[in-house]
């Protein structure tokens, strides 16, 4: 395996590809073999927009978040990741064009990371992992359309009520003025709903 990483700090990449490659098998074996540990300290931007995403990273410890930036300055949180997700801009990595986000580590983060063209030389070489990358673009696909209808048939109190079913424990973990931009809420909106619905 690569790098000697031991296969305990693999089984997170394990545990996402078994709904798809067979434990024992030569397809699961090879996908193991590309990751790299990568450990960034706290606020590190590891793509920035108009760069063209190279990796895709498994998160074993932090959190980071995707955001956008407007011309005029302001910022939309569009995906916070965490342990044991996915994360990077799957975008611009999937196409190899120019990301139109920065991704930015919230803490110091650990992560496994895995090259472009490492993944796209397996994918070539065995259709069930070709397989398995387009399942996680369907079910990548699925989430952000149904994010989108969210952000715009919802109000205020339904996204932030969707957000503490979903994901309760990302409002003790990163500040608040990125949970309100993630919802398209401004942090005086924020405030008054996190003092009025009961947690």
């Amino acid at each position: 395996m690569s790098n000697n990483i031991s296969p305990d700090h693999l089984e997170p990449v394990r545990q996402l590809a078994r709904p798809v490659l067979p434990d024992n098998s030569p397809e699961m074996a090879a996908l193991l073999a590309i990751w790299q540990p990568c450990d960034c300290k706290r606020k590190t931007v590891l793509t920035a927009a108009g760069e063209t995403e190279r990796h895709i990273y498994v998160v074993l410890e932090g959190i980071q978040r995707a955001f956008y930036l407007s011309e005029t300055g302001r910022e939309a949180t569009i995906v916070f990741t965490y342990p044991y997700s996915f994360s990077g801009v799957a975008d611009s990595f999937l196409t190899q064009t120019p990301s139109t986000v920065f991704f930015e580590t919230l803490t110091a983060s650990k992560f496994l990371r895995a090259g472009y063209a490492q993944l796209e030389e397996l994918q070539q070489r065995f259709p069930l992992i070709r397989q398995w990358v387009l399942t996680l673009t369907a079910h990548a696909l699925k989430g952000a359309l149904q994010r989108q209808a969210e952000l715009l048939c919802y109000s205020a109190e339904e996204k932030f009520r969707i957000l503490l079913n979903r994901s309760p424990h990302l409002l003790q973990l990163i500040p608040h003025k990125y949970i309100a931009s993630y919802l398209g809420l401004d942090p005086a909106t924020f405030s008054k709903l996190l003092g009025s619905i009961r947690l």
